[in-house]
């Protein structure tokens, strides 16, 4: 008779499956960012920066530990801290966390309830210097500060929920800022869900100019924003920092007075024809201190007689036309594919705890296991594959068939035979060798 651990197979009778495979694991690819995390110096860091209140008197896991299971579980797509109650004896997050069993969920639950404000600032500074250590082996030093906003849903009564009305449900409204070059997932703040988008956004953006003009010297800043962004704030907080901003604005009566006055219309116009035109102007709002420079985008469809326009404000030069100007704001749609991934990846927007701090911790932690993994694609992988997102590194590297075997002298991982990405495998654990810091 068949038990809970033993299944017979329709397809064939003779075939018995059951969990009695021994000390094996589906997690093996997790020694590579292990060994990458080991590379960057992370957990030197976060001891050096992360000090959590913690008045236990007897414990066996340290808060650095278990920050360090909980990434490795987003990281492997274990969203739930529930896994932990049968990941605690699986022997890849045993090897690569140094214990003789990791810790279980009570643990884990333990340790979000020793999360304060202070903590939510030290996971930002950890993120910053870990940020710092990579751009230096880039050796970039332009960087593009990508604002928005995004929701995060929540099924109950967390403290700070709220109905928002663009998104037309309860949750969260957090703030958000990426590099629009590199990826870099550069700072969130967790916000009550009925906060307009620009709210705070001062202080939020403030600190990272600071940063980037003063501590990590850059040769171009450049600022992004959708129009929830066209504020005052944003425009002078990046003029006293000698910043540049790229910014869409609303339409308004003004601006559509002066984006006809530039319309132009012969006897001989080409109606047929779809027309583009770039123009840019100076023009000031009742709230601005001062003129700025407004570049207009004028488009006409092929066979219709309205101009639709469209507004950008910037501090950039009259050197970079208003056409390069559009072209610039264009490409921050690629932040939308940044945030995506890491809600669907490194579940970002996940709302379990009932307390709003807890929830902002998940998120700093979500940010965390999304910037190590770009690190390492973005460091370690060719330019073809530093494109791939978390889903098909998971299936290609990180969730492989593996056996642990200890003798007396050493420790031997036998991976799987028929690994279809062991080539990328290896290579990939070369090039984390490889990098000198």
């Amino acid at each position: 008779m068949a038990t809970l651990q033993e299944k017979r197979i329709n397809f064939n009778p003779k075939l018995t499956v059951s969990n009695t495979g021994g000390n094996l694991s589906t997690d093996a690819g997790l020694i590579l960012v292990k060994e990458f995390m080991d590379s960057l110096g992370f957990l030197e860091l976060a001891k050096s920066l992360l000090q959590i209140k913690d008045d236990r008197t007897y414990w066996r896991h340290d808060n650095i530990s278990l920050l360090e299971q909980l990434l490795f579980q987003l990281i492997s797509g274990y969203a739930a801290d529930s896994s932990a109650k049968l990941l605690k004896e699986d022997p890849i997050f045993q090897l690569i966390l140094n214990k003789e069993t990791a810790a279980s969920q009570p643990s884990l639950s333990r340790f979000w309830d020793r999360i304060d404000e202070k903590t939510i600032r030290q996971f930002q500074d950890l993120n910053q210097a870990l940020i710092d250590k990579v751009r230096l082996k880039r050796n970039t030093t332009e960087i593009i500060i990508d604002l928005d906003s995004t929701h995060s849903d929540t099924f109950g009564n967390q403290e700070g929920t709220n109905y928002n009305a663009h998104y037309q449900t309860n949750g969260y409204h957090p703030l958000v800022a990426f590099d629009g070059l590199t990826g870099d997932f550069l700072k969130a703040e967790l916000r009550s869900g009925n906060v307009y988008t620009s709210n705070g956004v001062r202080d939020f953006l403030r600190p990272l100019l600071n940063h980037y003009s003063q501590q990590l010297p850059c040769t171009t800043i450049l600022v992004r924003g959708d129009s929830g962004f066209a504020t005052p704030e944003v425009y002078e907080t990046c003029e006293l920092n000698e910043s540049f901003y790229v910014i869409r604005l609303k339409a308004n009566a003004q601006l559509a007075k002066l984006a006809e006055s530039f319309i132009l219309i012969g006897d001989d116009h080409h109606w047929e024809e779809k027309e583009v035109h770039y123009y840019s102007t100076s023009y000031r709002a009742k709230s601005w201190s001062q003129e700025r420079r407004v570049c207009i985008k004028s488009t006409r469809e092929a066979g219709e007689l309205i101009f639709r326009h469209e507004y950008v404000i910037t501090n950039c030069s009259e050197n970079l036309s208003a056409e390069n100007i559009f072209y610039t704001y264009q490409n921050r749609g690629t932040m939308e594919n940044f945030i995506k991934e890491a809600k669907n990846g490194f579940y970002f927007d996940k709302t379990d705890s009932s307390t709003f701090l807890e929830n902002h911790a998940r998120m700093m932690i979500s940010l965390l296991a999304y910037n190590i993994v770009n690190f390492m694609r973005t460091l370690c992988l060719s330019a073809k594959e530093a494109t791939l997102q978390i889903d098909t590194l998971r299936l290609h590297l990180f969730k492989v068939a593996g056996k642990l075997v200890r003798s007396s002298r050493r420790l031997l991982l036998k991976l799987s035979t028929t690994h279809v990405f062991q080539d990328s495998f290896y290579q990939l654990l070369e090039k984390i060798q490889q990098l000198c810091w």
